[in-house]
């Protein structure tokens, strides 16, 4: 029996640093190197549109449809490809909501909260990296999308919180280093396909 090995490279963090752009390049360089890959994106947007809360109003529903909306493109992309590159991974669901409560000072039950945190802590280990997004105040912020800095910082810190401690299987990306992210990720997808 053949094992076919996949990899999944995730790029998360809070919204306008970059996750999209970085995500787009190394697409790019592996389709240069030869390489086939799928790319998911799951959008918030979708949420809101069926009428659920997001941003700093998250709630347990909205996290707990997105995570399972996340998984399920992620299995869809993992059907036509074996390399999988996720653009907010399931660790961006749940550091939104953690942002948005403490954000907001709300709270939510902690068995509900206990049930996101064991669905996160599970699935991030089918990520073979995650690439968190540094939150640079600098860099503009794109069309249409919530301009409140404080709740960016929030969600950033917390998807950065998440990350650290449910995998040892990421590194940050910052501004200026983004040549080195693409090579980890890079050598990532090659060592993984390979079966090395």
């Amino acid at each position: 029996m053949v094992t076919m090995h996949r990899c999944t490279v995730a790029v998360a963090g809070t919204h306008s640093t970059g996750k999209s752009m970085f995500m787009a390049k190394l697409h790019r360089e592996l389709c240069h190197r030869g390489m086939s890959a799928e790319c998911v994106h799951p959008s918030a947007r979708s949420a809101m549109e069926l009428g659920f809360p997001i941003l700093s109003e998250h709630t347990f529903e909205s996290t707990a449809w997105m995570m399972a909306k996340t998984i399920q493109l992620e299995m869809c992309a993992a059907l036509r490809s074996k390399i999988v590159l996720v653009d907010r991974p399931v660790p961006d669901a749940l550091g939104y909501l953690l942002g948005a409560l403490r954000y907001t000072g709300r709270v939510i039950e902690e068995e509900r909260l206990n049930r996101l945190n064991a669905i996160c802590a599970s699935w991030i280990q089918e990520y073979d990296l995650v690439i968190v997004t540094e939150l640079d105040p600098s860099m503009p912020l794109a069309a249409g999308r919530d301009a409140d800095y404080g709740f960016r910082v929030a969600a950033g810190k917390a998807i950065r919180e998440v990350v650290s401690r449910m995998t040892s299987k990421h590194l940050v990306l910052r501004r200026d280093e983004e040549e080195s992210a693409l090579a980890a990720a890079i050598e990532t997808v090659k060592l993984k396909v390979s079966g090395s």
